[in-house]
């Protein structure tokens, strides 16, 4: 016997439950005013029992968007299946999108000129209502291009240069990366440690420049004469070698800064077959606290934030510019640094 598949429900279904007009069920489903919040809420709970799902198909044909939202990545795919900053900014964006039933297409590319082909490809195509934008570059051409095509973005992080003013349908979210590496080098000096290298990150993104140009300020303003940046691609790998390199220089540092958790475990382990302690012979602090830097022997001293709030506000404010909200510019709460069994004051001389 042939099995008859299920119906799809329908904005009739959830208007005939609740109670209500269809037309307050497009509002609810929709974020848009003309409803109660109690009215509001319970549509969406009735919708969620009924198990419905707004047809992208059907909206893109009306004119009202995909609910979709894209997000491309533009780094090595070797570095991102073991960094945790990333799978926790998804999870974060996810969870605010799927307040609104918006999905989340999301694409890893080889650079800033495959991610530009893709975000053309997804306006020509009317794949995404909007995209969220990471790793701001020098001469990123990213921001102008979004512009042109119209698409609502947030940008995730300050670029190269000042802050731009908010323009046209784009946002930015950032960190201030330069106060947070002061604040590391603050702890570290105050430790007595004055030979500090900072293993970085990929070379062209705006934070990375801006961390390196804040540590040499922060050792020009307290007269610390050995303090150097270490460029490397973020995978473990490299932050290993680059420890290794480092650590047999003649004068060596006495403390390592990581630009993330994985590549500063891998110092660490790196240290140890080197025979060194930490925090005795060397302190390690790494950027963006997570399980990692928690569950090494010591602890890991680092910089937190929570990262999945951080994709939350992220989504939200691209939601807000779907909704027709102005653009804006908005400071994300300051990294706090996590002092830990990394870090100790410098027993064996300067």
């Amino acid at each position: 016997m042939r099995r008859v598949p299920a119906r799809r429900p329908t904005i009739k279904d959830i208007a005939r439950r609740a109670g209500v007009s269809e037309s307050a069920v497009s509002f609810a489903l929709n974020g848009r005013p003309g409803v109660s919040a109690a009215t509001r809420a319970r549509i969406r709970r009735v919708a969620e029992q009924l198990g419905w799902r707004p047809s992208t198909a059907a909206r893109a044909l009306s004119g009202e968007g995909t609910a979709t939202v894209g997000l491309v990545l533009a780094r090595p795919a070797r570095t991102l299946g073991v960094e945790s900053f990333f799978l926790q900014l998804v999870s974060g964006v996810q969870e605010a999108l799927a307040e609104r039933y918006f999905g989340l297409l999301f694409q890893v590319v080889e650079d800033v000129s495959a991610e530009c082909a893709v975000h053309r490809r997804w306006w020509a195509e009317r794949r995404v209502d909007g995209v969220l934008v990471v790793d701001p570059r020098e001469d990123d051409p990213r921001p102008a291009l979004l512009d042109a095509l119209g698409l609502p973005t947030v940008i995730i992080g300050a670029p190269a240069g000042p802050l731009p003013p908010p323009t046209g349908a784009i946002s930015t979210l950032w960190a201030d990366d330069t106060a947070a590496m002061a604040a590391v080098v603050g702890h570290l000096h105050a430790l007595g440690h004055h030979r500090i290298t900072h293993i970085a990150g990929l070379p062209g993104l705006a934070h990375t420049r801006r961390r390196i140009a804040s540590l040499r300020a922060e050792a020009d303003r307290r007269g610390l004469h050995h303090v150097a940046s270490v460029i490397t691609d973020y995978s473990d790998a490299q932050g290993a070698e680059a420890t290794h390199r480092v650590l047999a220089a003649p004068d060596p540092p006495t403390a390592l800064v990581y630009d993330n958790d994985v590549m500063a475990v891998a110092g660490l382990a790196a240290a140890g077959r080197r025979g060194l302690s930490v925090p005795g012979d060397l302190s390690i602090v790494a950027w963006d606290d997570s399980i990692l830097c928690r569950a090494t022997h010591p602890p890991l001293t680092a910089l937190s934030r929570d990262t999945a709030a951080f994709g939350r506000r992220a989504a939200r404010h691209l939601l807000a510019l779907l909704d027709g909200a102005p653009s804006a510019c908005v400071r994300a709460d300051p990294l706090r640094l996590e002092a830990r069994g990394s870090t100790a004051v410098l027993q064996n001389g300067s």
